[in-house]
């Protein structure tokens, strides 16, 4: 198989078999060198946004799962008004595809108190149904409360900030006070206690037994705040939480009692716009990256050129077009481009696996929320990245493959 002349001249240059290499080794290890550096820089960027992005969005999922229903007059007080439990419309709202669990809840606010200490807090009532999986990966003490008995529990879960605030262990007893035409007074038995990085939620929320904030609002059994929504796909959130809307929004029940649908977005909007501006700090880091490696890449190129002055003019002289002599050195280019990018994916990958597998990088909780680095890849933005950087430098390397076909073969031949 005979190589096109631009192709074959490509591959001498690369391999040291046409003279005037006296930069070319230098140059090329600097050029891939640098594109590998950019690559590991960016492929770290998006996996570790990505990561932080995803992390944190779990946490405050766990707190208020993915999609809420509600009454229609729920307020951010948490001094919820009832609405009934319908098992006609459970069971509709299990029946839409991506719905993971429906589970019942309830919110109460109210004071907790030891002799020294004290703190207001929201306790969230929960029952049988509840998915625990949030939980019992950021447990660090004790048990998970059981809420399966015929009989209202006393276990409820705090989390560690309250444990140290209150002085609180597990399995010590702690009064809680709640503020309506009278004080009431309830005690209740520390079962585990949780962290989740997140003080300001750490502090507020405690999980107890639904029936516990049933019996101090005065509600029948089977009256709630509303039900929480968990689904398999965070992306497909506004599509599903419509579908829910469409069948809550329906229904009417005898006492006018309305429902309404939000999304844990529409709940927690300060804390999603936060995540969301992420997003533009990982696009300024891709593009002064990639910047930095194109105009490497700019450099090395020409030096190439230069060094291959007279070379271009007796190509030229013999009649070689200015098409095939620009594809020469953008063949060489782009061999360096796609040497740089495999090592640079394959050094960047591998960072990633290790710190997401060892979490060798520890954080401070206290100012990022998490303990260690956080690590997310995803295949689809690793293939739009590298898809990116090709073209990109691709482009970038048009202009100087231009200057080659702009040289003059006399005054080329004659330079020395």
């Amino acid at each position: 198989m005979h190589l096109k002349p631009e192709y074959f001249i490509a591959k001498k240059i690369k391999s040291g078999g046409v003279s005037g290499k006296r930069f070319a080794g230098p140059v090329l290890k600097v050029a891939v060198g640098g594109i590998v550096l950019g690559m590991v820089v960016m492929i770290l960027s998006i996996a570790i946004g990505t990561g932080f992005k995803k992390e944190i969005r779990e946490k405050i999922i766990g707190f208020g799962s993915h999609i809420q229903v509600v009454s229609y007059d729920y307020n951010l007080s948490y001094e919820a008004n009832p609405i009934p439990h319908d098992p006609s419309l459970l069971a509709l709202l299990q029946s839409v595809k991506g719905v993971k669990n429906v589970q019942r809840f309830a919110t109460k606010p109210g004071l907790i108190k030891t002799e020294e200490e004290m703190q207001g807090v929201v306790l969230k009532g929960i029952g049988p149904d509840y998915d625990f999986t949030f939980f019992k990966k950021i447990l660090v003490k004790g048990n998970l409360p059981q809420y399966y008995t015929d009989s209202t529990s006393v276990e409820i879960l705090i989390s560690d900030d309250l444990s140290g605030m209150l002085n609180l262990e597990v399995g010590q007893d702690v009064f809680m006070y709640f503020f309506q035409d009278q004080i009431r007074a309830r005690r209740f038995k520390v079962s585990g206690i949780y962290d989740s990085n997140l003080p300001d939620l750490d502090k507020m929320f405690i999980v107890a037994d639904i029936r516990q904030i049933q019996r101090l609002n005065d509600w029948a059994f089977d009256q709630i705040a509303g039900y929480e929504i968990l689904i398999d796909d965070y992306d497909s959130m506004n599509e599903i939480g419509e579908e829910v809307y469409t069948l809550s929004a329906t229904q009417i029940y005898d006492d006018g009692t309305m429902l309404r649908t939000r999304t844990i977005r529409q709940a927690q909007p300060q804390v999603f716009n936060w995540l969301d501006l992420l997003d533009m700090n990982i696009a300024v880091i891709i593009i002064l990256i990639l910047l930095v490696a194109g105009f490497n890449m700019i450099s090395g190129l020409l030096i190439l050129i230069l060094e291959r002055t007279n070379m271009i003019g007796i190509l030229k002289a013999i009649g070689m077009a200015n098409w095939p002599l620009r594809k020469t050195f953008l063949y060489l280019s782009t061999h360096i481009a796609i040497r740089g990018l495999i090592w640079g994916n394959i050094l960047g990958i591998g960072i990633c696996l290790v710190q997401q597998y060892f979490g060798l990088v520890k954080l401070d909780p206290a100012n990022y929320f998490l303990e260690t680095v956080p690590i997310a890849l995803n295949p689809l933005h690793l293939v739009l990245l590298n898809t990116g950087a090709i073209i990109a430098i691709f482009l970038m390397m048009l202009g100087p493959s231009y200057l080659a076909a702009r040289i003059s073969p006399v005054r080329a031949i004659l330079f020395d």
